[in-house]
């Protein structure tokens, strides 16, 4: 299986990030695909997660232009100082990459207007609508357990990391068949 056309993958972390909600893209993805993922947070530095993982000497966001970016969730995405990434997401996605989002960083999706005429869904509507009194994408919310991905944008709810993890793939590259594989691989002891 040819792997060298993917495109690297940068996953945003910031504290209390859900230890659970991208571990399949790096480690799945990277090792039994060699799929390139990096890790940064906003300003760099130190992370720790919701379960208490400190994650030391993460570099600043830096884009290369190609990578498909994927923003952790975090309870820290709902406070009043949530990182602004809207400039960047916005750009990004304007350049043609695909940005994802999964749990409470679907807000940051909100907040930089990436929801606005794009099937997504999140933790819930009220989840979004509670946070964001301005939230004006109902209309395109999908009440779903599964990933969404429409128009270079993937959201989920928290819940859902292995269908959040297929759709990040499936943006980078992954060949239909790998993809099912990992499908398959991920939901396995769910069959039994």
């Amino acid at each position: 299986m040819d792997m060298t056309a993917l495109k690297p993958v940068l996953i945003v972390l910031i504290d209390r990030f859900a230890d659970w909600e991208t571990p399949l893209i790096s480690g799945i993805g990277g090792d039994f695909y060699g799929l390139q993922t990096c890790h940064a947070t906003p300003g760099g530095g130190d992370v720790i997660s919701m379960g208490g993982l400190t994650v030391t000497g993460l570099p600043d966001i830096q884009l290369q232009g190609d990578e498909v970016i994927v923003l952790c969730g975090s309870d820290g995405w709902s406070g009043e100082d949530a990182p602004d990434l809207g400039d960047m997401l916005r750009a990004a996605h304007d350049r043609g990459q695909t940005v994802a989002a999964i749990c409470g960083a679907t807000l940051a999706l909100a907040r930089a207007g990436l929801l606005e005429g794009r099937r997504h869904t999140s933790n819930g509507l009220d989840f979004l609508r509670d946070r964001l009194p301005d939230y004006t994408a109902a209309a395109d919310y999908s009440d779903v357990a599964h990933a969404v991905g429409d128009d270079g944008i993937i959201t989920a709810p928290g819940t859902a990391p292995v269908t959040f993890a297929a759709e990040v793939l499936r943006a980078a590259g992954l060949p239909k068949d790998a993809l099912a594989q990992f499908r398959q691989i991920a939901s396995a002891e769910h069959s039994a």
